[in-house]
């Protein structure tokens, strides 16, 4: 699946100075691409506790098709991870630490740091919060910069995958809540 499948590499580093600045969604750095995507997923108390458990267990993103390789079942700080999107021989891994979760009880998921090795450098949040009014909103949250000449190369197209990406997130994340 990678050049570090057996290893998640404790060894390697963030490879970005502003880490956990998707705390502050509002004020995220300057020279990055900014990626904001908010989805109702929900309504109540009973779809906000389903979509946490899918997004702090990586079962979001292995729904979309993405394998997950991480050091534990679910994000907490300093568990590193890997996310592999293709198929076969063509799957790239990228590796990532999660940074931060939230500490509100109508908020949960976490904040995922990009490490050396990956093709882009930044960090994403993937939030599930419980509104006042009952909805249940998932929102993707990233700031990034290419790290790699194929990821300078490709320009424009790196943001337009990755905000492609969010919304297929967050119309999984529908669906898994939707199915209880």
């Amino acid at each position: 699946m990678s050049r570090i499948l057996g290893d998640l590499a404790p060894r390697r580093v963030l490879s970005y100075p502003e880490v956990g600045a998707t705390r502050t969604p509002d004020a995220l750095p300057a020279g990055y691409h900014h990626l904001r995507h908010s989805a109702a997923v929900g309504h109540g108390p009973a779809d906000f506790r389903a979509a946490a458990e899918a997004v702090t267990t990586w079962r979001m993103h292995r729904a979309t098709g993405a394998r997950i390789r991480a050091t534990a079942g679910r994000a907490a700080p300093g568990v590193t991870l890997e996310v592999a999107l293709g198929l076969g021989p063509l799957a790239y891994a990228v590796p990532c630490e999660v940074i931060w979760l939230p500490e509100e009880e109508h908020r949960a998921g976490f904040s995922y740091g990009t490490l050396t090795g990956h093709p882009e450098c930044g960090e994403e949040a993937f939030l599930v919060e419980l509104e006042p009014d009952g909805t249940v909103r998932f929102t993707v949250t990233a700031f990034s910069r290419p790290a790699a000449w194929y990821t300078r190369l490709a320009g424009p197209l790196v943001p337009r995958l990755q905000r492609a990406y969010a919304r297929r997130l967050g119309r999984v994340l529908g669906r898994l809540v939707a199915a209880g």
